[in-house]
């Protein structure tokens, strides 16, 4: 049996007394798909609160929250109309500090949501732009260009947004402004002071409310610098992503988060950040470093198929790039923007680039074709997801949650196209269907309703088959993923070590093994014949085990001497 060591830096006092969120287990609260106290439809803060204890009961470290700020919902909440408030219909200040205290009673972290590339087009800066004329300063906290054409009736370039449609939209005067999202959502400019210290004021309001860190929305895509004469689109896709393109990851964005950091810093404890960047491998440490927001996203898993080359290497790289910029690595199997991965692996796996990418978004071509339940394979998916999950669980760094995996939920993929919500769907018909259908409300109860999510319905339509998913379902129930989800929790911080393990050579290339430093092994087995165990005590099994051998999409965690 061969072996080889991965280690993520970390002093012997650190594995004392770590940095909480170096290996936390943090929850993704969508919020107004997780507890409507009101009984309007929609999820409100009150209804997070109200749930604190179930949070408690599952083990996770912190909750991390996506926007719940006043809000058009042009983009599910992206769309921000005013940084330091909340949403009347989700609740008001102290309604957040109610649930911040309340979190924190039972030893809860709060991350919350900072979107800072574009605004809604009701905050009052952009209202106050499109009232004020061309060369103004309202103008100027925004891109705005001049239109072509003797009138300024054409747009000033043929950018394409990334939810479908013209990146640029007219005011009538001849002017056009930049949306790289939804056009209603209006690129800031970060050129300028004013819309710098804005953020800063933001973040230390939070702060100053007990948050205790941020998740940076596209955090690559702030800074731009546009010259007189704009590329087109084709020229801008040729561009390479190297620090200098005008419009992604440049690297004058670590100016801002530098300025951030020293507001982080000045609180005891230092706030924490993580960067959402869809940037090259390479680019990443720059984001992840102390210098900068000093954690960012690995995406690598919610693009991987259920296979254990594919897992391996991107454990590898990560744990290597953890290293060369300091922090700890981030693992995410779902989240509010793709589909849930008890549905992806349940489903064929997507063709592959060159460069080993899906060519389109896993399960993509399965929403467009109608989204029937009846054509995933949802009992694999789900073996196959709890498989990935008790993996991810025990691998050095922090895991992200994400609301209803812990119940094994899959994708809802055939809401009607009345019910629908997302901008994506309406801006790129017959190309993608949005993001609806892992935003929809999670079951509480087994009837009801909403199965228990409110006294009156929900926002977005839930199936029939959600009640034998819900909480109340599985509580009682031993095996259930949630009881899974629960021990799983509860030995990781039993069992938490340092940020290194050992790859063990199982001798078949569909099962990997890795074992932490205080003898704490992991095997997972991607394939479908049974595998040979090692010796150890069993701590945990996604799946039952078929005596002394590890049965096909099943993971185990075991004790050393047992």
């Amino acid at each position: 049996m061969t072996s080889d060591v991965q280690t993520a830096p970390e002093t012997a006092d650190e594995i004392v007394t770590p940095e909480w969120w170096r290996q936390a287990v943090v929850y993704q609260v969508y919020p107004r798909s997780f507890a409507d106290a009101d009984g309007d439809g929609i999820g409100d803060l009150r209804g997070i609160r109200s749930r604190v204890p179930y949070l408690k009961e599952l083990g996770v470290d912190a909750v991390w929250l996506s926007p719940f700020y006043p809000s058009d919902l042009a983009d599910g909440g992206y769309d921000v109309a005013d940084y330091r408030d909340v949403d009347p219909r989700l609740g008001t200040l102290d309604d957040a500090d109610a649930m911040i205290a309340a979190l924190h009673d039972v030893g809860i972290k709060v991350v919350i949501d900072i979107v800072p590339n574009h605004t809604s087009d009701r905050h009052a800066w952009f209202q106050e732009a499109l009232a004020s004329p061309r060369g103004s300063a309202a103008r100027a906290r925004y891109i705005f260009r001049d239109g072509k054409g003797e009138k300024g009736e054409e747009p000033p370039a043929d950018w394409q947004s990334v939810f479908g449609g013209p990146a640029w939209e007219p005011v009538g005067d001849g002017q056009w402004y930049f949306h790289n999202f939804a056009v209603e959502q209006p690129d800031l400019d970060w050129s300028n002071p004013e819309v710098r210290a804005d953020f800063v004021h933001t973040l230390r309001f939070w702060s100053d409310r007990g948050v205790d860190g941020f998740r940076i929305d596209v955090a690559h895509m702030l800074t731009k610098d546009l010259p007189d004469e704009l590329p087109t689109q084709a020229e801008l896709d040729a561009m390479p992503h190297d620090g200098q393109h005008p419009m992604i990851d440049r690297d004058d964005v670590h100016e801002v988060y530098a300025e951030w950091r020293a507001v982080f810093n000045s609180y005891d404890p230092p706030r924490t950040a993580v960067a959402e960047a869809w940037v090259a491998p390479s680019r990443i440490p720059l984001y992840a470093s102390a210098e900068s927001l000093g954690q960012a996203f690995n995406f690598d898993l919610l693009e991987a198929d259920f296979d254990a080359t594919q897992f391996r290497r991107i454990v590898a790289d990560n744990l290597a790039l953890a290293a060369s910029s300091g922090s700890s690595t981030t693992w995410v199997l779902s989240n509010h923007d793709v589909v849930r991965h008890a549905t992806r692996y349940g489903l064929p796996h997507p063709d592959r680039d060159a460069s080993g990418r899906p060519s389109r978004k896993h399960g993509n071509e399965w929403l467009l074709s109608g989204g029937a339940a009846s054509t995933v394979d949802a009992e694999a998916g789900l073996r196959r997801a709890r498989a990935a999950s008790l993996f991810v669980l025990g691998l050095p760094g922090s895991a992200y949650i994400y609301q209803g995996e812990e119940l094994g939920l899959q994708e809802v993929g055939d809401i009607p196209d009345a019910d629908r919500q997302d901008p994506t769907f309406f801006r790129s018909p017959g190309e993608d269907i949005g993001r609806d259908g892992c935003r929809v409300p999670i079951p509480w109860t087994e009837s009801g309703t909403s199965f228990g999510f409110g006294a009156d319905g929900s926002h977005l339509p839930q199936p029939e088959w959600f009640g034998g998913l819900s909480v109340e379902a599985q509580e009682g129930d031993p095996s259930s993923t949630l009881n899974l989800y629960r021990r799983a929790l509860y030995l990781r911080h039993e069992l938490q070590t340092a940020e290194e393990l050992t790859w063990v050579d199982t001798g078949r290339g569909d099962v990997l093994a890795f074992i932490r430093p205080n003898g704490w092994t992991v095997v997972t087995n991607f394939g479908d014949e049974p595998a040979d165990l090692p010796a150890g005590e069993v701590l945990l099994a996604s799946a039952d085990l078929d005596g002394g051998r590890l049965p096909g999409a099943t993971t185990v965690w075991l004790r050393a001497g047992g």
